[in-house]
């Protein structure tokens, strides 16, 4: 069983409209609506893969009856969410059927009490007792501590259950210093983290931070990754046309499940790359193209330098 923690839930609803401009009404051509927030893409992903997966969080109000209903009738995940009394927040995703471009409109999350902490951190502790690896992922909602990440970062590595950790910010910085098995911020999280905007360095330098691995997101670039192992680039065949909305919760969930299935290094990235590939693939946001991941997993190149970074 894999966990993936998401304590900023939301509903993610997609509009699709022929072309977007503003200052004008727009005709909706259709709705799309899921439960989203970064872990709970990632719990997707894993249960498409074959893996078992439980979702822990926040869920409050009457959009997260709604994203729970939905979770319910998702093969594969279970459903583990902490009941809050503030409302879970929507995420609007419009897309522009012209260009393909998307426009995001993300709300603030539910105000989360000090008592609502303390029953999600003993939650968390009961099911830590029975999984494989742990997924902590994305922002943190209003009243929750900054450091919030940190502390469950310390409780995975207390039982010896390796933690990958997919934030930004200050609750980056403060989770990375709790030693992560793996942290994967993209190209401007890393930046912010280190100051550097050269990918390697700055890469380097965030594993001197605490985490045991870095996996850097280079958007079409594909995936760098330093490890205790050595460092290997990934890439994808080509560079890729369609919606970028997911791609990154999808390598998050080919690098857990990877991990989970004991693969070495250059297969997990292999793995994380052809996922996020054929997420832009996908004619649905945030879902992956089995048929191009398939395909697309012989094609992806990876490089590696075999000795410790």
């Amino acid at each position: 069983m894999i966990l993936t923690v998401t304590l900023n839930t939301a509903l993610d609803i997609t509009y699709r409209v022929r072309s977007l401009r503003p200052h004008t009404s727009h005709r909706v051509s259709d709705v799309v609506e899921r439960p989203g927030g970064k872990g709970v893409n990632v719990a997707r992903v894993l249960a498409a893969l074959g893996h078992e997966v439980t979702v822990t969080g926040f869920a409050g109000g009457p959009t997260g009856q709604v994203l729970r209903e939905r979770l319910t009738g998702t093969p594969g995940v279970v459903d583990a969410l902490v009941p809050v009394h503030g409302a879970t927040r929507r995420t609007i995703a419009v897309v522009d059927e012209l260009c393909g471009d998307t426009t995001q409109l993300n709300e603030p999350g539910p105000q989360i009490t000090p008592a609502e902490w303390g029953a999600f951190l003993d939650r968390y502790q009961e099911l830590l007792a029975g999984v494989s690896a742990v997924a902590l992922c994305g922002s943190l909602p209003p009243g929750v501590p900054v450091g919030a990440y940190a502390s469950l970062v310390r409780s995975a590595r207390a039982l010896g259950v390796p933690v990958l950790l997919d934030t930004s910010g200050e609750p980056l910085r403060r989770g990375v210093a709790a030693r992560p098995d793996v942290i994967k911020p993209n190209a401007d999280e890393l930046a912010e983290l280190t100051g550097s905007h050269e990918p390697l360095r700055a890469t380097q330098d965030a594993r001197r931070r605490g985490a045991h691995a870095v996996v850097a997101s280079l958007g079409a670039e594909g995936l760098l990754a330093v490890t205790p192992e050595g460092r290997w680039r990934a890439t994808p065949p080509a560079r890729l046309h369609g919606n970028p909305t997911g791609a990154g919760d999808s390598a998050v969930a080919g690098l857990l499940s990877g991990l989970a299935d004991h693969l070495p290094w250059a297969d997990r990235l292999t793995r994380a790359v052809a996922l996020s590939a054929a997420t832009v693939r996908s004619t649905t946001a945030g879902d992956f193209d089995r048929t191009a991941y398939e395909e697309l997993l012989d094609r992806v190149a990876v490089s590696g330098e075999f000795s410790a970074a």
